[in-house]
């Protein structure tokens, strides 16, 4: 059973967020500094769905602490299945993706789970009943721009579940979809 809102909540609300001091509200320090996207588009690697080939898109928005925040949605994955997405070496789309190189890491870090590996390693791809996945993470690891920076390198979804311990990869198999990343959100 649903309790309905008591009315003295909904001034409360509406002060909360007009301060942005409640949890969930973004405050001023919630604008990117700057952003980055890639388109995702299918691989000539063979889709869950041939009539559907995998394809969606990826955000970074570097933040004032430096940390950069990754949305992603990706449609057409197999329904209900979980799948590797990483950030790969080179911005080279072709084929069947293998022209991306191996994942971003440019500490020489083991694979792992994200904040715990490569750079380059983002959360699994948990696809819905549709075969929609949606990503929402946010990384100390990486940056836009600079010495180490993503612009221009490629965001890879895999078309097997990343274990998160096999090296150098986590055994994610072949690449599906690849998008490079650019400027601007």
């Amino acid at each position: 059973m649903t309790r309905p809102i008591p009315a003295f909540t909904l001034p409360a609300l509406a002060v909360c967020a007009v301060l942005s001091g409640c949890a969930g509200t973004p405050g001023p320090d919630a604008t990117p500094v700057r952003t980055a996207s890639a388109r995702i588009n299918a691989t000539t690697v063979a889709q869950p769905d041939p009539s559907a080939p995998v394809a969606g898109w990826t955000r970074f928005a570097e933040m004032k602490d430096g940390s950069v925040r990754v949305t992603a949605e990706i449609r057409h994955l197999k329904p209900g299945g979980a799948v590797g997405f990483h950030i790969h070496d080179k911005g080279d789309c072709s084929g069947d993706g293998n022209a991306a190189g191996g994942h971003f890491n440019p500490t020489g870090a083991m694979h792992g789970a994200p904040g715990h590996g490569h750079a380059g390693d983002l959360p699994m791809l948990q696809a819905d009943a549709q075969g929609t996945a949606t990503v929402r993470y946010t990384s100390q690891q990486i940056k836009l721009e600079g010495e180490g920076g993503i612009l221009g390198r490629a965001v890879i979804v895999h078309r097997d579940l990343d274990d998160q311990h096999t090296q150098p990869t986590g055994n994610a198999g072949p690449r599906l979809a690849c998008g490079v990343i650019m400027t601007g959100g």
